[in-house]
């Protein structure tokens, strides 16, 4: 077994399978969204011919939606998925956001929360997508100032209930929408049946990976964990390889890998978050290279799936340092993919 051509063939990001931004993120489940600009190369990255028109385009119709959702964080998740994944998701994000608030000394009561809950929304239904300062404003001409923490929790826990998600696609800041208007009226699903497409959407898109690793990512306890994996039935196999114990589905790409290809991966991007343990594609000696023990990604380069250096999206120029290997190779190719994304 070949673990990193597999993941790379697996995640889209060798000889890639789709064309539209909107059927990435619903092959991949979940995508992670920390990075607003960011988001959208991970995705389209992805695609056959990336084009940062088209994420737009999915995004602003709703066909992608960006929430938080698992560990507390952020992931775009395709429209189909919203639902069951609210359901599934949302308890055991809603116990991490409470817990943080609790460490942080922060009460908001059943009374508050449904005060302000009732603000952001008629702030949103009158401007039809709000950023931040339009509440902050909404909620100062009734007389209520809170400090940015306190309101993000706010919002976090409207986007959990199914009350908000995200609006149109800003250049630099997030804005949102009423769920009811962009993604309509709630559907229920059976918790098993989510469950078990979340794990199936897991491994078909992260294989080869780990218990541990669909653990780490989903959020999910253990015991949900394992549970999806035995509803795959035959469909999902175990492989032990270098000690570990690895799942593969029957779906599992095999073929299309190609040698000496460099990848520019943003920040927080699932090559790496989708795993616990990140050294099969990663030296643990340069791990302080791609994340910190707080969580913060920086961008990466990869070549043959194998993290050897950084790059810089903001800055002018193809600036890059290796820290691993000898690259003399010109990435020309991948730095003209990645500006001309953003040009089309």
């Amino acid at each position: 077994m070949n673990p990193i051509a597999l993941r790379l063939l697996n995640q889209q990001l060798i000889s890639p399978q789709f064309s539209d931004p909107a059927d990435v993120v619903a092959h991949m489940g979940a995508i992670q969204a920390q990075e607003y600009r960011m988001m959208r190369w991970g995705v389209a990255m992805r695609t056959r011919k990336p084009s940062l028109k088209a994420f737009k385009q999915a995004f602003d119709s709703g066909l992608i939606v960006r929430l938080h959702l698992m560990r507390g964080t952020w992931q775009l998740v395709a429209a189909e998925d919203y639902w069951p994944l609210l359901q599934l998701c949302a308890p055991k994000a809603l116990a991490v956001i409470q817990g943080w608030m609790h460490s942080n000394r922060v009460s908001i009561g059943d009374e508050e929360a449904a005060r302000i809950r009732e603000i952001l929304v008629q702030t949103v239904d009158d401007k039809g997508s709000a950023v931040k300062e339009d509440f902050v404003q909404a909620l100062a001409m009734r007389g209520i100032t809170m400090d940015e923490h306190r309101l993000s929790y706010h919002l976090r826990m409207a986007e959990l209930t199914g009350t908000l998600c995200s609006g149109e696609l800003l250049p630099m800041k997030a804005s949102y929408s009423l769920v009811s208007v962009k993604m309509g009226p709630q559907t229920r699903f059976d918790r098993d049946e989510a469950l078990l497409m979340l794990t199936r959407k897991y491994f078909n898109s992260r294989q080869p990976a780990t218990l541990e690793d669909f653990v780490w990512w989903s959020g999910l306890n253990i015991g949900d964990c394992r549970r999806g994996i035995a509803m795959m039935g035959d469909a999902i196999h175990m492989v032990r390889w270098q000690g570990r114990e690895f799942y593969l589905t029957e779906d599992c790409r095999t073929r299309g890998f190609r040698k000496d290809r460099y990848h520019l991966i943003p920040p927080y991007d699932e090559y790496l978050i989708s795993y616990k343990s990140r050294d099969i594609v990663l030296s643990p000696d340069y791990r302080h290279r791609a994340h910190n023990n707080s969580g913060i990604f920086q961008p990466v380069i990869a070549h043959d799936g194998m993290i050897c250096g950084n790059w810089a999206p903001f800055k002018q120029g193809n600036l890059m340092e290796f820290f691993l290997g000898d690259h003399e190779t010109d990435l020309q190719q991948e730095w003209a993919r990645y500006r001309n994304f953003q040009c089309k």
